[in-house]
């Protein structure tokens, strides 16, 4: 391996620990109430964003199972072809989209507001038409990604990542969600093992 891909590997573990670190201070304590109460009073929940945000929605709506929040990804091109119709109104749709203006989703958020759906949105734009458009606006912030253009989705889906994962903490402790809830949800795996072990 090249020194310089020594240098660019190691460099990854700074600019994203960086990342992660400069992410509080963007933290708004009231938005982010207001976004753990939507989630927490939704009946159901929707997650939607497109490339590399998309998966990491996927993976939040996965989270929101684990804690028996009714939750499902739905991806942009099902969703202008009917599967919107999972939501209905007073439910939550989670909109993802660094620069909060991807095409595929706008169409989305007008239909959210015919329904009656409240919509969350992370980006990284507070002026964008996804961000103006959502009843709450959580900040994502990146410094850079860690490829050497910058270009890649790396840095900016570690944030995204760690958006969710202060929402699904919150709601853990919001709807008193009980590690014996999650025994019966999970008796898969190591995990499913360790949780109903007798004395749990």
């Amino acid at each position: 391996m090249k020194k310089e891909t020594l240098l660019q590997v190691k460099a990854v573990y700074k600019i994203e620990s960086e990342c992660v670190a400069e992410m509080e201070t963007y933290f708004e304590e009231e938005r982010f109430s207001l976004a753990v109460d939507l989630l927490k009073n939704a009946e159901r929940i929707g997650t939607c964003g497109c490339g590399h945000s998309g998966i990491i929605c996927q993976h939040f709506a996965h989270l929101l199972c684990c804690i028996e929040q009714p939750a499902r990804f739905i991806s942009p091109a099902e969703a202008v072809h009917g599967a919107t119709g999972f939501l209905q109104k007073g439910d939550v749709m989670v909109f993802a989209s660094r620069g909060g203006k991807t095409k595929e989703l706008l169409p989305i958020l007008d239909i959210c507001k015919k329904k009656g759906v409240k919509v969350i949105t992370v980006t990284e734009n507070l002026e964008s038409p996804l961000a103006i458009g959502a009843d709450v606006v959580l900040k994502q912030y990146v410094n850079r990604e860690t490829d050497k253009y910058n270009s890649q989705g790396t840095t900016s889906t570690t944030a995204l990542c760690v958006i969710f994962h202060t929402l699904q903490t919150a709601l853990i402790e919001e709807t008193g969600f009980l590690n014996e809830q999650f025994a019966v949800i999970h008796p898969g795996g190591a995990v499913g093992e360790r949780l109903n072990k007798k004395g749990l």
